[in-house]
């Protein structure tokens, strides 16, 4: 089969999903321009060689809907003859399409591949789809599939861990992001700057730099409310050992919602013809699907996988990515994998910088590459958590 290079992998600041966010004003086709321009003003290859975009997006609803994927690159000019495919498998997404696209590449289907995502939760709210399994009890209970915020409270009821662990993975997720930002390590940041529509958005906006302990011991349980009209019965009926659900996840200690966008560049080629040197290759790839009761346990699975399937053990990876969906998930994942704070998510995770939702694989993507560089390290994983269990881990090399 074909190797499988990443050329570049680039995305747009992460802004709070709100109205003041820094990018709520641009529409999704308008913020994934910025980064098609960055790639065409680089010039890694022709565009004309490039033969498809697959970008993530779980919302697909409104203005994310109608295959965005495709709509975007002729929307920034792109030659109409390259393909495009949108795909959702929830939080997973972003890193699936760079899954698929190294599929496509090492299968000789395609060359150069576009890869990532976009969701912009300030514009088009996370559920707006009004999607069955979140809103029929009946469908949701025969698919087993629960809120993430749900499952994110089994997790801890079912492992025990309590209130004050999950506000410490928070205040961690905090602080490391926080020295990143200071220093300046998201070096794949492309800045969102248009005069027109005064805005300015070059660096995360979601960091919370005031974060303490006392701040995050303050916060109301967002999801006890769910839990009384009927998850936590639900749940309970479904583990017997259970006695009870702990509502611990609050708006501090779970993933900030954001939006932005992010795209991973993928070639056949380790140099392309103008010069321009991959930054990594992809090793190994690994998709499976864990309990879909426990909903966000996946990435822990697939990072197993991909560890057994390449013979390797955690300390022979120099740097991790996983996926913060939730502090509970964070800490259970840390647990069973055994991996040391000094190489996973040394840059801080979702709760700090914020989740959104269809474009964070391609993003932790990006903060791997940029940070393997920066350390002059070699082996890399990135795996993701999605609902119903869904998971996904990538393995690269540094170049």
């Amino acid at each position: 089969m074909n190797p499988v290079y990443i050329v570049d992998s680039i995305r747009t600041p992460r802004a709070r999903a709100n109205q003041k966010g820094g990018l709520n004003k641009l529409n999704p086709y308008e913020l994934l321009d910025f980064l098609y321009k960055d790639i065409e003003s680089k010039n890694f290859f022709n565009l004309k060689s490039i033969d498809e975009v697959i970008l993530g997006c779980v919302t697909q609803f409104g203005e994310q809907a109608g295959n965005i994927a495709k709509a975007s690159s002729l929307f920034s000019g792109y030659p109409d003859s390259i393909s495009g495919l949108t795909i959702n498998r929830f939080c997973s997404s972003s890193l699936d399409a760079i899954n698929f696209a190294c599929l496509k590449v090492q299968s000789q289907q395609a060359n150069n591949v576009i890869a990532g995502g976009v969701e912009m939760m300030s514009r088009v709210p996370m559920l707006s789809d009004e999607a069955a399994i979140w809103n029929d009890l009946e469908i949701a209970g025969r698919a087993k599939i629960f809120l993430m915020g749900s499952g994110a409270d089994l997790i801890a009821s079912l492992f025990d861990i309590s209130r004050e662990d999950v506000d410490k993975q928070a205040l961690k997720s905090q602080q490391k992001a926080l020295n990143a930002l200071k220093n300046n390590y998201f070096k794949s940041i492309i800045p969102v700057t248009s005069k027109n529509k005064l805005i300015h958005c070059v660096e995360d906006e979601c960091i919370r730099p005031d974060t303490t302990l006392e701040s995050l011991a303050s916060l109301e349980p967002s999801f006890k409310k769910l839990g009384e009209q009927g998850a936590d019965q639900a749940q309970l009926n479904l583990f017997r050992n259970l006695k009870e659900i702990s509502h611990v996840h609050t708006a501090g200690n779970s993933p900030a919602m954001a939006d932005a966008a992010s795209m991973t560049l993928l070639s056949n080629k380790k140099i392309q013809e103008n010069g321009h040197r991959a930054r990594a290759k992809i090793i190994s790839v690994a998709t499976v699907n864990d309990d879909p009761l426990l909903v966000l346990s996946g990435c822990i699975l697939a990072t197993q996988k991909i560890l057994s399937q390449n013979n390797l053990k955690v300390s022979d990876v120099d740097l991790f990515e996983i996926h913060e969906a939730f502090a509970s998930t964070m800490i259970h994942c840390q647990k069973e994998l055994k991996i040391d704070d000094a190489k996973l998510n040394v840059n801080g995770g979702c709760i700090a910088l914020g989740h959104p939702m269809g474009a964070t694989g391609s993003i932790m993507m990006s903060t791997l590459v940029d940070e393997l560089e920066r350390r002059d390290l070699a082996t890399g994983i990135v795996a993701t958590s999605g609902a119903a269990g869904a998971g996904t881990a990538i393995l690269i090399e540094r170049i």
